[in-house]
């Protein structure tokens, strides 16, 4: 006589280690992919955040000069745009604040660097360095010019 059980896979054993590996490749697969994804978004962000940012510093330094007839100098800096400066020339014109807020740093942490006038013959320029923290560079190290799309 046959065993009726002898045909029935027992559902009590469970996966075999070669089956439980195979499912955690996958697993790491596609983890670091969407890693890999979320990563480079990131780095597109933190581009587009300086960017935007420094585009504000360059129309509050243009309400700053219609003011006050030029630039805050470079040791007066961007602080000039939040609170009255207190360093020479100061201005009496002065009616800020010209930004919502203190000026941040840069999406990587580093303060903004701003040259008046600009070695471009500009007024002045705004720079971020990029994740770097260095002149030049490509990529996510990019300078982040004021005058430069």
């Amino acid at each position: 006589m046959k065993n009726e059980n002898s045909n029935t896979v027992n559902s009590e054993e469970g996966w075999t280690f070669m089956e439980t590996l195979i499912v955690i490749a996958i697993v790491l697969i596609l983890t670091s992919s969407v890693g890999f994804m979320a990563i480079q978004y990131l780095d597109k962000a933190r581009i587009a955040t300086a960017r935007s940012q420094i585009d504000s510093f360059c129309v509050a330094l243009e309400s700053y000069y219609i003011d006050n007839g030029r630039y805050p100098s470079e040791e007066q800096g961007l602080s000039a745009l939040w609170s009255k400066p207190g360093i020479e020339p100061v201005s009496n014109n002065w009616s800020g604040p010209y930004m919502y807020k203190e000026i941040p740093k840069d999406p990587w942490g580093n303060e903004y660097i701003y040259t008046v006038p600009s070695q471009s013959g500009l007024p002045f320029e705004l720079a971020s360095l990029g994740a770097d923290a260095k002149q030049g560079g490509e990529g996510n190290d990019a300078d982040i010019l004021s005058w430069k799309d």
